[in-house]
């Protein structure tokens, strides 16, 4: 009774996410379950499975959820699984979930075997219902033929080695791309002459040492399928470190947010400089999120000064998120010293500018400063009122333009004049 009870509450099922292995089960459990479940799906409804965490012990069980009318799948797998175990699960999908619209497969090992079992699915697959591809391996010339080409798709996120060989794409509907390489010759290929028509969102995961003018590069290489029309987020995440040259960007002027992320292990690397602001601000108006290197260290001897800080200010009125390598010693100037603060006719545009958040990361605060810090942000970003840091000085300044909103709120109470 107790198992028929359960048979009808499992086909109301549509959906089921685990996210860590199931610890709290055991072999033997799903062993009871697995025999009860012979002729029919142990969900026969579901639509949406996500399992990840996938352990050795539980491979054989993961049959059990599946069925022909899921249509999207979430497998991940833990790092020492043997990979012919991982194969034949991904193998497993092509016979029992005919009808996918979303795969998503991680925490894959790079190897040949899973490089023909996910492009063996991929080449059964049914090419007008497939929307959403995630996968972190290599596939086979054949397989790529086939996935660059899906007229549905509208998001993919791929890794491509060295060796593939990429047709240029034609994916009339793909809006998100991510791509994981471990060298800048090849992915270009995917950009030349395609047809991209609705790409917003692209994402790198740069795995090699020496990366070069891989701006340069996509430059080039989007410019000749139009995505500087359409494209509103830009993420690059860099595993070593690196000097970009960030002029090949200035094209994508409908860009929303714009992150690259370097590491500064080893010394850092950022230029980023108040004439790479003026130029990123005046190209890109509609940012709203700006990240350039990772949250700053303390160790650079440069950085973005006062004047650079307003001309985001004046030409990027909906930036809401900020992490650049800072001079803070600038800080320490009022922004109404000539050639930091526009005329006066134009003041009011950038005293509008939205950012709320700001990171300063490990940047140090020279001594005694924190409150003429405090005031000379409030003055460019009025909105500011979340600084992300790790030195406690920081919190003081955080503290003090809390304060000092506080004040204002109070004196507009009492003035016609109210300052935001």
């Amino acid at each position: 009774m107790e198992w028929i009870r359960f048979r009808k509450y499992a086909r109301r099922m549509r959906e089921l996410k685990r996210y860590n292995p199931p610890g709290s089960s055991s072999p033997e459990t799903f062993s009871v379950i697995q025999f009860c479940t012979i002729n029919e799906p142990l969900l026969p409804n579901l639509k949406t499975l996500v399992l990840t965490g996938i352990q050795g012990w539980f491979v054989p069980f993961v049959p059990l959820f599946l069925s022909p009318r899921i249509t999207s799948i979430t497998l991940g797998f833990e790092s020492d699984l043997p990979e012919a175990t991982i194969a034949s699960t991904i193998t497993t999908l092509s016979t029992l979930c005919s009808n996918l619209q979303e795969i998503t497969l991680y925490n894959l090992p790079r190897s040949r075997v899973i490089t023909a079992a996910i492009s063996g699915r991929l080449l059964i697959t049914n090419r007008n219902t497939l929307q959403r591809f995630r996968a972190d391996s290599a596939l086979t010339e054949d397989a790529s033929k086939v996935l660059y080409k899906l007229p549905n798709l509208c998001g993919l996120s791929v890794f491509i080695e060295r060796e593939t060989p990429l047709p240029s794409a034609s994916l009339p509907n793909l809006t998100d791309l991510t791509i994981t390489c471990d060298n800048e010759d090849n992915w270009p290929r995917l950009f030349h002459g395609a047809i991209l028509g609705k790409l917003e969102d692209v994402n790198f995961y740069l795995q090699s040492e020496r990366i070069g003018d891989f701006l340069g590069a996509f430059e080039r290489a989007a410019l000749s399928s139009s995505v500087q029309n359409t494209l509103s987020k830009f993420y690059i995440f860099a595993h070593h470190s690196w000097n970009p040259n960030y002029s090949p960007l200035l094209p994508f002027t409908q860009l929303v947010d714009l992150e690259i992320e370097i590491p500064c292990d080893g010394g850092c690397p950022s230029t980023v400089d108040d004439d790479i602001i003026i130029s990123l601000s005046r190209a890109m108006p509609k940012l709203e999120s700006l990240a350039l290197g990772d949250p700053p260290c303390g160790q650079s001897t440069g950085g973005v000064t006062t004047k650079g800080l307003v001309a985001l200010a004046r030409h990027c009125q909906k930036l809401f998120s900020l992490c650049v390598h800072l001079r803070v010693a600038s800080l320490g100037d009022p922004p109404g010293i000539p050639g930091t603060v526009p005329n006066t006719g134009s003041a009011a545009s950038w005293m509008d500018c939205a950012l709320v958040r700001l990171v300063v990361g490990e940047t140090p605060v020279p001594e005694g400063s924190t409150t003429v810090i405090a005031l000379t942000l409030l003055r460019i970003f009025p909105w500011l009122h979340r600084i992300i840091f790790t030195h406690e000085e920081w919190g003081e300044v955080q503290n003090a333009i809390n304060r000092s909103r506080e004040i204002m709120d109070c004196s507009s109470k009492q003035s016609p004049f109210t300052t935001p």
